[in-house]
């Protein structure tokens, strides 16, 4: 009725209305297979009971109506398979069409997505997130630098040293012989440390007037 009005099926009211009468064919197959099933228990009854009365003429032609009887049910079998794989073709088509609608909606979805992600905003969050995230690295350096040279009190090296060579006494090992020289603790090599630390940060800091005021206090600090 619908073409009659000029209005065409959509694909899946098409699949639906022949899965529809394929399940009617099945059944009607399936009614027809057992009203012939039931024929053939009749017939084989009949022919046992002529064959008891000796009534040979009839015997033969109730077997060739068994004979046919069998073969039709055989076929109808046969034809059902054959619908019941053009259902399973139909239910195929009907998920590739399923399958074709769903890609079809994502893609649409994932361009509508990619036109509102700002790339350039992205790129620029990220520049300005690695650039606060070395100042904060930088001032918590500087911040601990500061805070050991604070805490740090004269005698605190020999002590240490001191500390050293006993516990290397007690397990027997000779400090001067078996153990390679290392710096003190306070010299030159802290000191250098202390300068190359200095520098990273100035190269970190890119003249920010905030982070330098927080290098001045924190000089002022350490002297």
């Amino acid at each position: 009725m619908g073409n009659v009005f000029g209005k065409e099926k959509t694909l899946k009211e098409q699949l639906r209305e022949n899965k529809r009468m394929i399940n009617r064919a099945v059944r009607e197959l399936d009614r027809e297979r057992a009203a012939l099933e039931r024929e053939e228990k009749r017939l084989t009854i009949e022919i046992k009971k002529m064959a008891k009365e000796q009534q040979m003429g009839a015997v033969r032609i109730m077997a060739k109506d068994l004979v046919r009887t069998r073969a039709y049910i055989t076929k109808f079998i046969e034809m059902r398979s054959h619908l019941q794989g053009c259902a399973l073709k139909l239910q195929t088509v009907k998920s590739h069409q399923a399958m074709a609608e769903a890609m079809k909606s994502t893609t649409t979805a994932m361009m509508k997505m990619n036109k509102a992600v700002d790339v350039p905003a992205i790129n620029k969050m990220m520049a300005e997130f690695e650039r606060e995230n070395a100042k904060s690295e930088m001032m918590q350096e500087i911040m601990g630098d500061a805070i050991d040279d604070a805490l740090e009190t004269e005698g605190d090296a020999e002590e240490e040293d001191k500390v050293v060579s006993q516990v290397l006494d007690e397990i027997g090992i000779s400090f001067g012989d078996e153990v390679p020289d290392a710096p003190a603790l306070g010299t030159g090599l802290s000191t250098g440390a202390g300068k190359e630390q200095e520098k990273v940060p100035e190269a970190a800091g890119g003249g920010d007037p905030a982070l330098s005021e927080l290098e001045e206090r924190l000089n002022n600090l350490k002297r």
